[in-house]
This record gives structure tokens, sequence and C-alpha cells, in this order.
């Protein structure tokens, strides 16, 4: 194909002698070797040639430029199949493109670096721009027209003290800017240390002791505190606060960020200042207010863990523990402290401030583990002093508790249990809160259908009847409608909110006969029994007593008439019968009644 017309032609110089023009093969010819395309840069006016060049791709061609300053340069392509041209108008003076500055180096003080660097034509007007890059990576862009002398400079200001930058320059002409010539090499410069900026954030435990008080004091940097510089020591200061006492001052190594002092009864101002080479931070203040007998008591008790303030359980969450609490309207502030390890000594306290607005919280922590309890204290804040609030306990999410019951008393009946029990509360090492218990009961044979219960399935299948008490202090319970002369199995198990453990050892009972039962067939067997054999043992005894042949007067109940008795006798008047038979036995007896 014959040859495509050249793009991108421009012409440009970097020392004001050398002119050096560019452009892209406009596209593929398909032609190689003799036949590739062929460039000439001729003067248009003069028809001068310039320069020859051949390639493929991105081209370039250069030549001395002489005194001439407005040219007309035209670029020809030509192959066997034909030919193309494209023209650059310009002047000399408006097409500079810097040469990259070279032997960059810097100097700082503690909020300004400033950049100095040689380039090789010292004769041109040069606008520069210094490029910096934060530790953060955020990059800053800074002019700078500074050409009064052979090395050329830069100031940056507004930088944070002892800080690492990253800065490079590049320079295009102060008049007639055409571009910027490439970046130098990069140049990595700290600024100066300075005065530390903000205070501290400051915290305090107070035990009491024989004669006062130890303090043990706390601090920490807070987001917005700025060292400026390498922290070589905190400064820690205390007076009474009545005017004209001693102030007493102590001076911390950096890599401490607790201490303790000793102090009596008295009101207490503290301060804590972190201290540089340069210089101190603003101080941080706590006032310990005058130890009274209430406040010693509050103290002693706090201190020991005992109930002079009830605690308030609280709950874990997937983001940490959320505590809440009744906002005072007197404070400024409030604080929440706990120890991330519990079973440490001392525990390493943290603490978290909060806003007079703020009644809740996430209290999150990488050291909080499940199955460990965790206890707070939040304070309310006003004038640097803090009084205690209230106090909270909780886990970031509870396990199943690792005590069993220990069964202390079985009380059977033909058809119930009585299940006494006693659970020793760990606190401290419990996994959990028991919220109460689980009483499971199956017989040996078969399954579990009792009245009021709910079933349990375990692992192998096996059913059981679960009986539930919510009251962690009720360790009693008495199991109902059982069956008599029975063999149960019996289980207590406490449970937390994490649940309870696999049921592993099972207590076996067995109900007695139903004594009851037992005499209920003593009166419907045992007795007719008896009777019966009586009974046919004295047969005509009992017939003549019950059936006589000739039944007795005396014992009819049709003579018991009161007009039928003579005396004591019973009268039976023949007149008032209907015999079937009338026969005489003795005719003198006969004659005689």
């Amino acid at each position: 194909e014959p040859p495509y017309t050249p793009k991108d032609f421009s012409c440009q110089t970097q020392d004001m002698r050398t002119i050096t023009c560019t452009w892209r093969a406009g596209g593929e010819t398909y032609l190689y070797g003799r036949n590739l395309p062929r460039y000439t840069l001729s003067e248009t006016l003069s028809q001068k040639n310039l320069c020859k060049a051949s390639c493929s791709k991105q081209c370039s061609c250069s030549w001395d430029r002489g005194q001439q300053k407005i040219w007309n340069v035209t670029v020809t392509v030509e192959n066997t199949l034909g030919k193309k041209t494209a023209t650059d108008i310009f002047d000399v003076n408006h097409r500079m493109y810097p040469t990259a500055p070279f032997q960059v180096w810097g100097e700082s003080t503690d909020t300004e670096i400033t950049l100095h660097w040689n380039y090789q034509n010292h004769r041109i007007e040069l606008f520069c721009q210094t490029e910096v890059v934060q530790p953060d990576g955020k990059v800053e862009l800074h002019n700078s027209s500074d050409v009064a002398s052979h090395h050329r400079r830069a100031t940056v200001r507004g930088l944070q003290p002892h800080t690492e930058y990253k800065a490079r320059v590049r320079c295009g002409a102060a008049k007639h800017f055409w571009r910027w010539s490439e970046w130098s090499q990069p140049l990595t410069i700290r600024t100066m240390e300075g005065t530390p900026l903000g205070n501290l954030d400051i915290w305090r435990e107070i035990t009491p002791v024989l004669g006062g008080r130890n303090v043990t004091l706390f601090w920490k940097q807070t987001p917005t505190f700025r060292p400026n510089g390498r922290i070589i020591s905190y400064e820690v200061t205390w007076e009474k606060k009545e005017h004209g006492s001693k102030t007493e001052r102590i001076s911390i190594p950096s890599v401490y960020n607790s201490t303790r002092i000793f102090i009596d009864n008295h009101s207490y101002r503290i301060s804590i200042m972190a201290k540089n080479k340069v210089n101190f931070s603003l101080p941080s203040v706590l006032i310990i207010s005058r130890a009274t007998d209430n406040s010693r008591k509050i103290l002693f008790h706090s201190f020991l863990g005992t109930e002079e303030f009830k605690e308030g359980t609280v709950n874990g969450t997937d983001d940490g523990i959320f505590i809440s609490w009744e906002p005072r309207s007197m404070y400024d502030s409030y604080i929440i402290d706990w120890c991330n390890f519990p079973g440490l000594q001392p525990c390493d306290l943290q603490w978290k401030r909060f806003g007079p607005n703020t009644s809740s919280a996430v209290i999150s922590s990488d050291a909080f583990v499940p199955g460990v309890r965790y206890k707070f204290r939040i304070y309310g804040s006003v004038y640097n002093k803090a009084s205690l609030l209230e106090k909270k306990t909780g886990y970031l999410k509870e396990l199943p508790p690792q005590l069993e019951p220990t069964m202390k008393k079985v009380v059977l009946t033909y058809n119930s249990v009585m299940l006494s029990w006693d659970y020793y509360f760990a606190n401290e090492s419990e996994l959990g809160f028991v919220r109460g218990y689980h009483v499971y009961v199956s017989p040996i044979q078969g399954n579990c259908n009792l009245k009021g219960s709910k079933k349990h399935i375990l692992s192998d299948d096996s059913e059981l009847c679960k009986y539930t008490i919510e009251n962690p202090e009720e360790k009693s319970y008495t199991v109902e409608h059982l069956m008599s002369n029975t063999k149960y199995k019996v289980a207590v198990k406490a449970f937390t909110a994490g649940g309870e453990t696999p049921i592993v050892n099972f207590m076996y009972i067995d109900t007695p006969y139903n004594s009851n039962l037992l005499y209920l067939v003593f009166l419907l067997v045992i007795i007719p029994t008896l009777v019966a054999a009586i009974c046919h043992w004295k047969m005509k005894w009992v017939k003549e007593c019950c059936c006589p042949v000739i039944p007795s007067p005396n014992k009819s109940k049709v003579l018991s008439f009161k007009e039928f008795k003579i005396g004591s006798e019973k009268v039976l008047k023949i007149s008032d019968c209907t015999p079937d038979v009338l026969a005489m036995d003795n005719k003198a007896e006969a004659q005689k009644l």
C-alpha cells in the first residue's frame, strides 16, 4: 500500500541549538527492506533538506537550527507506491521542551522543605513544579518560578513536622510555555521535629491504702495528638489544690505508658505532658477529689469488687460488647474503663471517652474472646473530675458452664422424685451467666412421656423428658407422674446463654411399690378370702346362725311391731298368719294354749 500521512507531527528544542521533530507512522504498508517508507524533513520555503529517517512506528529527526527562529518544516514519506506529507510551522522560542532537572537535593525545617537542583542550560528562564507525596499516598503539586541563580530551588510549606515525604521536580519555559520536562529522580526527605501538638488522653485507677491512696496513672496518644518527633519521656506532676503546696514531678521513659504515685487524702491536681527533643505537649489534667469517709468506702468496695454498686449485665454483639447507661446532665463527658485481660494482675487497664450526649456504646477490642467475663465501670466527668456512676459485667459471647451441679438430696415416692442440688458459682472464671437449670428424666426401658415435660433428643437418638428451671437460685425440683417399681435415669445441667455441656453422666433411681395398691389388694382379695375360709370351716354354725330350720321369734323381722310385744317377748298372732299347713304337734300343749 502507499504510505499514510504521518500522525502527531511536531517539532521542539531542549537547548535552543538543536531542533527535534517527532511523529508516528500513519499505518502499515506491508512493504519491507528497500521498499520501507522513507522520511525526509525539509524547510518548506527554502526547499532545503534538513534530515532523513527510516522507521516503522515512532520516528524522530534532528538538526542544528542555526540563527533561524521561524520554521516551516515539512515531513515527506514515500515508497514505491506513493508519498504523503505533513507540515509544522513554529517559532523555536515557543517550542522549548526542557531537559529533566538533575542533582536534586533538599533541606528542611519542621514545616518546610526546600529542594535544589541543577539544569543544563542556565540561560533559559524556567517555570518549575514540585510534586510532594504525603505519607498516606496523597499527591500535592506546588509551582515555583525562582530563577535567580544557577541552582534552581523551590520551597514547599505547610508540612507536618518529623514526617517523611517524597519529592521530585519538572520544569517548563517561563515564557511561551510549551510542555513540561520529564520528572527528576525522586528525593526522600524528612522534616525536622517540632513541638508536640495536642495533649494526651490520661486516666487513673485509685486504690485506698493506709494513710492515703495509690494512684496508678495511664496515658495514650489520641488520634488527634501529633508527637511531631520522637517522644523521649513523659513528665508527670502533681500538687495539692490548695495554694502554695509543693509540686512534685517525675519523668517516665517513653517506653512506659503508666506509673504509680502515692497521695494523701487531700484533693490533688495531676498533669501529664509528652516531651520530644524540641518541647513539651500541652498538659492533660486530672483532678482527684478529697477522700471522704463515703468516697473511701466506695473506693474500697470498688477495689475489692464487692456490691457497693450493683452490677448490671451487658450483652455481646457481632461488633463488641454493648453498654448503655443513664445520662446525667451535669457531666461534660463519660469514661468507660475495663481490663482486656481480667486474669492478669495488674491488668492492662483500657478506657474510652464519650461526649455528654452519648448514653450507649459498643466496646470492641481484639483481645475480647468468648467465655471471658469482662467488667466495665462507667464514670461521669466534669472539669476533669470523674465520679463512678455504674458498673456492668458481660461477655463477648457466653459459653456453656464448665461446672456441673452437685446432687445433694434425692427423695423418692412411688410416683415422684424430689431432687436437690448445689451449684457453686465460680464468678470470675465462669464461662457465662447461669440462667437456670435443666432436669432430664427417662425410664431405662422405653421412651419418656411425662406430663408437663418437653422432649429432648440426644445424639444417639434416645429420648429424654426435659424440665426447665429459669431461676438460678432455685436448686430443687420435684418430677411427678412417674411409674412405681420402675428404674429411671436422671441428670441436672446448668445452662447459660451459650447453652449447656453434653449430658455424659446420669444418676439412676428406682421408684418403690405403690403401698396404696397393696392396701387395696388386701381389702379386695385377702379379707374376702379369709372370710370365705372361715365360713367354709364353720359351715354348720354359720348355717344355724344365718339360716336356722326353725327361726327364733326374737330374730324375726315380721315380729318387730311394738303392739305385738309382751314385756320383752315378741308375740305372733296366729290370725295374722296364713299357714300353708296346720299341724298339731302336742295335743296337751295345744289345749293349754
